[in-house]
């Protein structure tokens, strides 16, 4: 098994090996994974944080030993707290990195991918928080726009704006809506919810393509167009622009 660590801002995953492929998530700066296969110079990878799978170009990462990532695995989990900020390496190049890109062995300012020492000034966030700062965290997402397959304020699809904020806030999520659907408990009633809790939607077919947090008095953030806040009900989402419902609420799930 081979393994490797992303060392650029944001790198495009792919659902076949090829740059005309569709992306469908995406690795941040500091994101580790199982090397599955090599075909040319793509790499399919297992992302170690949720296991999504996908196609990267062998070029865009750095490759780790079997014992660096097992190290990293066992290590706490530093993340960037700053929307965009960058660090630097030894030789004072700098990338830019966006919030929630990990920092392996954070430790007083500084940090390492591989043999790569690297330098980060900014707000980390590490541990598990409470419940309401989810929504906190969530607000730092606002008016991202819409980009299938996106994690970053530069662009972020539903399942992976919520799965960012509950990573910033010490908590796993699946990758997609329908995997992030079997997760937690169900809830009854949109009374019983509380904010930070995840509302999910279907389409026609009854599939799950939708997911949004929900806040207090009966709102909801969600990524539709943008990261926006619209008004839900027993019915789904009520758009407060267009004065329609957009998406049919299917579950309510208490995740913690």
């Amino acid at each position: 098994m081979d393994y490797g660590i992303c060392n650029l801002s944001i790198v495009p995953l792919r659902i076949e090996p090829s740059d005309k492929s569709e992306m469908v998530s995406q690795l941040l700066f500091g994101e580790h994974f199982k090397v599955l296969e090599i075909h040319k110079k793509w790499s399919k990878i297992s992302i170690a944080f949720d296991n999504y799978e996908g196609w990267v170009d062998t070029n865009q990462y750095l490759k780790l030993s079997e014992q660096n990532f097992f190290e990293i695995e066992k290590s706490n989990m530093v993340l960037a707290g700053e929307l965009i900020d960058f660090v630097t390496d030894e030789n004072e190049s700098f990338f830019t990195i966006t919030i929630g890109a990990s920092l392996p062995f954070y430790n007083d300012k500084a940090l390492k991918l591989g043999l790569i020492n690297y330098h980060y000034e900014g707000q980390v966030f590490t541990g598990k928080q409470p419940k309401e700062i989810l929504i906190e965290m969530a607000i730092k997402f606002l008016n991202a726009p819409y980009f299938w397959g996106g994690k970053t304020p530069f662009g972020i699809d539903c399942s992976g704006f919520t799965q960012m904020v509950y990573k910033l806030c010490g908590y796993k999520l699946l990758r997609d809506a329908g995997q992030q659907a079997t997760q937690g408990e169900v809830l009854s009633f949109i009374e019983e919810s509380e904010p930070g809790d995840l509302a999910f939607f279907d389409n026609e077919e009854g599939v799950i393509v939708h997911v949004g947090i929900i806040m207090k008095d009966n709102y909801i953030i969600h990524a539709h167009g943008k990261i926006r806040i619209d008004r839900i009900d027993h019915s789904g989402i009520f758009n407060v622009d267009t004065q329609r419902h957009t998406h049919k609420l299917r579950v309510i799930k208490k995740i913690i």
